[in-house]
């Protein structure tokens, strides 16, 4: 079963909740399970999950180049390109490709009827697997500083993953193309808000993109204590299944600011794990 934590907004816990249900999964209950940190601009699952065996691999993309002596500038591969990634000027016979705008598709090359593009391979990022025994628990999905194609990044590190057990996604956060790339590709979907007038804005936008997608889903409620009633009739008349509270706690963040997961912080926190974990599997889990 794939299960993606996902959030409508940056810092409302998706972390926090993924690397608890990965330690309830893996220490607790025995599960073969494996976390995916899919939040390519800044995944920091790594912090909480540590390993010395550590294997990466390149993402690339192959950016295209044309030879402006085999070029006739017909202009096809300019009107093929759906990025606006080639910029043309027939009158002084030039023609380039904007790198960072080129997704690397390859319609221009196969367009083109004169062979004048070739391609070159481009790094975006990285895949990092980390290991422990010789079993491969954690993957990493990281974009290089500069590049834009954190959909691309996101997509590969998926076709890493494990095709048994669980597998759980750390999504990236907000409702854009990113978080449809880790969303899409999940059994059930976790939505992690906070009780905030923010985090109830941009539940709605998660809620209304997952439903669009047609996944099963339920909320978890992160820094709950704060009393905000908007959110929770927002839960009760959309009919939204909520499958736990983390209470809101200075100690909590602190432990989080020193890269401790918060299950093995406070064990107290396990039952509540244990019941969200119960809710995504209908009761069947543990």
């Amino acid at each position: 079963m794939r299960v993606a934590i996902t959030s409508g907004k940056g810092g409302t816990g998706k972390t926090t909740v993924s690397t608890g249900l990965f330690h309830v999964f893996s220490k607790y209950l025995k599960y073969d399970v494996q976390l995916l940190d899919c939040d390519a601009e800044e995944p920091n699952c790594h912090i909480f999950i540590k390993s010395d065996n550590v294997t990466s691999y390149p993402v690339n993309i192959s950016i295209p180049y044309i030879d402006p002596d085999k070029c006739t500038f017909c202009g096809k591969c300019k009107n093929v390109c759906a990025f606006n990634a080639i910029v043309m000027l027939p009158a002084i016979k030039f023609a380039e490709v904007v790198e960072d705008m080129c997704h690397g598709c390859g319609a221009c090359s196969y367009v083109c009827p004169e062979g004048a593009i070739k391609e070159l391979i481009k790094p975006i990022g990285r895949i990092s697997h980390y290991d422990c025994h010789g079993i491969d628990y954690f993957i990493e999905g990281r974009l290089n500083v500069g590049s834009a194609l954190q959909t691309r990044v996101i997509r590969e590190t998926i076709d890493h993953a494990r095709q048994k057990g669980v597998v759980l996604f750390d999504s990236p956060p907000g409702t854009s193309c990113p978080v449809i790339a880790a969303v899409s590709k999940a059994d059930y979907v976790v939505m992690v808000t906070e009780p905030t007038p923010f985090g109830l804005y941009d539940l709605r936008l998660m809620a209304d993109t997952v439903k669009q997608l047609g996944k099963k889903h339920g909320i978890v409620i992160n820094k709950s204590g704060l009393n905000y009633k908007p959110l929770y009739e927002y839960i009760s008349q959309n009919k939204i299944t909520l499958l736990g509270e983390i209470p809101f706690k200075k100690e909590y963040a602190m432990a989080y600011s020193k890269g401790e997961i918060l299950t093995e912080y406070d064990k107290g926190l396990m039952d509540i794990y244990i019941g969200i974990i119960n809710s995504i599997f209908d009761g069947q889990a543990v």
